[in-house]
């Protein structure tokens, strides 16, 4: 018996081995839609700025235009954000228009990264791929009106996000979404659907 359990365990052990460098080099099927604003801003608070400049950022109070002029105006202080792309750039200004200002005890938190809400593509992919593939939802150019719509219609009412949330949702594939079908992984292309 204690034969069979130290065979099992070598076997385990030995698929872990083979699985592990497997997996590591397992490409991320969605790495073809922009990074969301909480991934933009982990990407700030890892690179280490200025103490002040992120206590700033995390407590600060603006609408999205003025979270972009402000962004711009820090990327000498805050180098992360002069790596940005525009597109980058605007979208954590979105992001920061929903989500800021944090409560002291979040923005102060060691593991802050872990305790920023979700974005718009945290959103995409885990409310819209419940019912239909993510295709359907990123390669469509719509307004914030049309994808508001959408999301109020009573198949997708029961999705559960606040009002903010859908309208953040909404915000980022305006101006993420819009994807050309020929840079979507060929496993992931719908059949022509849309809403």
């Amino acid at each position: 018996m204690n034969s069979i359990r130290v065979l099992c365990g070598a076997l385990i052990v030995c698929g872990g081995l083979l699985i592990t460098p497997l997996l590591a080099e397992t490409k991320d099927v969605f790495a073809f839609i922009p990074a969301g604003g909480r991934t933009l801003l982990a990407q700030v608070v890892e690179s280490r700025p200025p103490a002040a400049e992120l206590q700033a950022i995390l407590t600060g109070k603006r609408t999205r235009e003025e979270w972009l002029a402000y962004l711009k105006s820090k990327t000498t202080n805050v180098p992360a954000l002069a790596k940005f792309s525009e597109q980058e750039q605007l979208t954590l200004a979105d992001y920061l228009s929903f989500n800021m200002p944090m409560v002291s005890g979040q923005a102060a938190a060691p593991d802050l990264v872990k305790s920023l809400p979700p974005d718009g593509r945290d959103f995409a992919l885990e409310k819209c791929q419940g019912c239909h593939i993510i295709t359907v939802v990123i390669t469509q150019v719509r307004p914030v009106p049309a994808w508001l719509g959408t999301m109020n219609k009573p198949s997708h009412f029961r999705i559960k996000l606040s009002r903010e949330q859908r309208e953040a949702l909404a915000s980022y594939l305006v101006i993420n979404g819009g994807i050309p079908i020929d840079d979507v992984p060929e496993e992931l292309r719908a059949g022509g659907a849309t809403y």
